[in-house]
């Protein structure tokens, strides 16, 4: 079944946030000694010019519109890959463990013996925070954050964000922009229509958008600046550190 002289052995990469130099030097070189990659849709493409010219590059992403692949189809994908090409790099965005699938991606490829080397990447959920200046604990603000996924694999809410709003603690939401009404809806219920709220749009890349509000104007303000996917929310008052609150803050007291 290997038609190549090269051993069979996939690397689970993560790409990062977006921004082609957030990538790990070791998430670097795997691509650069790839025999095929297989990559998603919040990979920067731009990765893919680090391959050699004659690898194999196979999109198995998910997009708006067009059929794609199911989770057991891109697990059988990834086995064929390596055992037809040799080194198959599964290239990810963020890092893959992090509601990526990436450990159901390992669970299979395991089942055939094939070896596997792990690079973690940088996730969204603590880059994105971090280049807007917000920091997800400050020791006078928020001791602790909770990262959650704003959809199931159901596609309904998680119910963990009910439990996160009750607490005090930094909240960081992925795949949760299409649920913001519903996120706007648990947090006005907890009494926390003036908490401070970030979106984040295609964060560290050239089409990054954002917002900064609050969470009884949060789905105002993102309808009026068109804010779609993919996207971060970060929740919480450390969110009130960002520049553009700093700024309005300082503003109010020249005005008073």
């Amino acid at each position: 079944m290997n038609n190549t002289k090269n051993k069979a052995r996939v690397s689970l990469v993560g790409a990062g946030p977006g921004d082609k130099d957030l990538i790990t030097i070791a998430g670097l070189r795997a691509i650069q000694s790839a025999d095929v990659i297989l990559y998603d849709a919040l990979v920067n493409v731009a990765l893919l010019q680090e391959a050699t010219p004659d690898a194999k590059k196979i999109f198995v992403g998910k997009r708006a519109g067009t059929r794609y692949n199911t989770q057991d189809e891109i697990n059988l994908l990834i086995v064929q890959s390596a055992l037809n090409y040799g080194h198959a790099v599964r290239l990810k965005g963020g890092d893959p463990f992090i509601f990526g699938r990436g450990h159901e991606e390992l669970e299979y490829i395991k089942a055939f013996n094939i070896s596997t080397q792990i690079i973690p990447g940088i996730s969204s959920s603590i880059s994105i925070p971090l280049l807007q200046e917000v920091p997800l604990t400050r020791r006078d603000i928020s001791q602790s954050f909770w990262v959650l996924t704003g959809t199931t694999k159901e596609e309904k809410l998680s119910k963990d964000i009910e439990i996160a709003a009750k607490t005090d603690a930094t909240l960081v939401i992925l795949m949760g922009i299409k649920k913001l009404k519903l996120i706007q809806k648990i947090l006005l219920e907890e009494g926390k229509a003036d908490l401070p709220i970030m979106i984040v749009q295609s964060g560290s890349t050239s089409a990054e958008k954002k917002i900064v509000t609050t969470i009884k104007e949060v789905v105002y303000q993102a309808e009026k600046h068109e804010i779609g996917t993919p996207g971060i929310i970060v929740i919480g008052e450390v969110v009130r550190l960002h520049p553009e609150f700093v700024q309005q803050k300082i503003a109010s007291t020249w005005n008073l």
